[in-house]
């Protein structure tokens, strides 16, 4: 059965919902209003050697995909350097991060299922204002 209440999207490219944490951004392109709850999508950008949002856990999946550059992970207790191509798949609940290492700016797509995760992107900008990413640090 088709879900007439849903409407297209179609954005251009830079088109979406920005928010700027210091040298790290985020677009959302869909969520949870315009995927029933289904999931959000959105780009995450990181300039040149910038920390990610630090080693976090929440209760939705985080699907990554890398669209430019190399961003590395934390994920099972380890980072991992993934080049553009590459796939994330982090189950809820499951501690991980992201930084770009690297001295070219880094991108990936992130879709969270289900969807809700874009309501807490106000409470994020206003800690990162507060606690900008900074470089990274050599391990």
């Amino acid at each position: 059965m088709t879900d007439t209440t849903r409407k297209t999207i179609v954005l251009r490219p830079g088109d979406g919902r920005h928010y700027q944490m210091g040298n790290m951004s985020a677009t959302f392109k869909a969520d949870e209003g315009e995927t029933a709850s289904q999931y959000s999508i959105s780009e995450w950008w990181l300039e040149a050697n910038t920390q990610g949002p630090g080693i976090h856990a929440h209760p939705e999946d985080d699907v990554f995909y890398v669209l430019e550059g190399t961003m590395s992970f934390f994920v099972d207790g380890t980072w991992v350097d993934c080049p553009r191509g590459a796939f994330v798949l982090v189950p809820g609940g499951t501690p991980h991060d992201f930084q770009n290492r690297t001295g070219s700016r880094a991108g990936a797509l992130n879709i969270s299922a289900p969807g809700g995760f874009e309501q807490n992107m106000d409470m994020i900008v206003d800690w990162f204002a507060k606690n900008p990413p900074g470089p990274v640090v050599s391990e």
